[in-house]
């Protein structure tokens, strides 16, 4: 391979002598431009416990699930390494087996952590180990806010995507599958308050549709189809941050810098996340959240919900409701809920009836937004 090094100084002699000639005349000659910077990849932090660290290969398969769809120019980080998942992949981390986001939260351990990675999206499914300790929700949302202060004094323009966690259900611990759903059912309200238009959170549903029996090989770490479901709720919501940041697929190409929270030529992008209010023999209460992701004001959305095992909407309150003929729903905003400013979401309620065979709840549920008119 020809030395670059040794073409560029060969190269410099002969431009002196150039310019020497051309002085006399008036003209001077300007010095070669630099290579463009390439852009710096998007730096995401998985953060959590033995879900996410040991091994969490949910992490591989939404590694290996970007790069098919573009998201190429992507940097997984942590503190940690990667360990064996079959499969190649940036498995950066910081997923502590064993840890209690209280205790990362009270001993000041996310600081350092941050400094060392300096991510700037983080991937947050933790307080497994805290609603296994009986820790009230309370007190586990503190230390989620005390994180997030951290999270933003690292970066003020940090993304973060929040997972309401997976079930749990060991055969130690009679009392945490209730207790997951309590803590579940609090989060997308501590979302609510605690995004911002310059730093947004996200929740992302990891709970609905995820069985403990299939899913687990304890009856709380994922097994293989575990990891594939947990990677596909993932998925979506990651794309859409990434799809606002510089050299992403959905980059616009406007003249501003498309990944600054704040410029308002993002185009919008929302998240819709599912949730089982309430169950009984036929049917079943569900809810879907709907959140504006981007930076930009959004003037309506159009969630799609695809429920699961023959189900179908019914009813829809806080919404308009169109069904196909497979099944597929699509629910449009009211008058009054379709308006939603960066990082802030609305909700619709509906019924639905399911076969009397069907099994737990669940929909895929996906998003689509209109931009305000300017």
């Amino acid at each position: 391979m020809r030395d670059a090094r040794r073409s560029c100084l060969q190269l410099l002699p002969l431009l002196g002598l150039l310019a020497a000639l051309l002085l006399p005349l008036g003209v001077t000659l300007a010095p070669p431009a630099a290579a463009a910077q390439a852009a710096e990849p998007v730096r995401i932090m998985p953060l959590g416990d033995s879900i996410t660290g040991s091994p969490g290969c949910w992490r591989a398969v939404l590694w290996n699930r970007l790069q098919s769809a573009g998201y190429t120019d992507i940097d997984f980080v942590g503190t940690l390494g990667p360990q064996g998942c079959g499969q190649p992949y940036d498995g950066d981390n910081e997923g502590h087996g064993g840890e209690l986001v209280t205790n990362v939260a009270d001993q000041n351990l996310l600081p350092a952590r941050l400094a060392a990675t300096l991510p700037d999206i983080v991937v947050m499914h933790f307080g497994t180990n805290d609603v296994w300790s009986s820790i009230a929700p309370e007190r586990i949302l503190a230390a989620y806010n005390k994180l997030v202060e951290q999270m933003r004094a690292s970066n003020p323009d940090m993304r973060i995507l929040v997972a309401q966690i997976i079930p749990m259900n060991p055969s130690s611990c009679t009392g945490c599958a209730q207790r997951v759903v309590d803590f579940n059912a609090r989060i997308p309200e501590w979302a609510r308050t605690t995004s911002t238009s310059r730093s947004p959170v996200t929740v992302v549903d990891q709970w609905t549709g995820f069985d403990t029996a299939t899913d687990t090989y304890d009856g709380v770490h994922p097994s293989a189809s575990g990891d594939e479901k947990i990677a596909a709720r993932w998925h979506p919501a990651l794309a859409a941050l990434l799809d606002t940041s510089p050299g992403g697929p959905g980059d616009p190409g406007d003249p501003g810098d498309p990944g600054d929270p704040g410029d308002p030529g993002d185009p919008p992008a929302c998240t819709a996340a599912f949730r089982a209010v309430s169950v009984w023999q036929g049917g079943y209460q569900g809810e879907v959240t709907v959140t504006n992701t981007s930076a930009s004001a959004v003037s309506g959305w159009t969630a799609t919900v695809v429920p699961v095992d023959g189900a179908r909407l019914t009813q829809v309150w806080n919404g308009t409701l169109g069904t196909a003929a497979d099944g597929t729903a699509t629910v449009t905003n009211t008058s009054w809920n379709g308006t939603l400013a960066p990082g802030t979401s609305a909700s619709f309620g509906f019924i639905a009836s399911a076969p009397a065979t069907a099994g737990t709840p669940s929909a895929t549920v996906t998003c689509t937004a209109r931009a305000a008119s300017s």
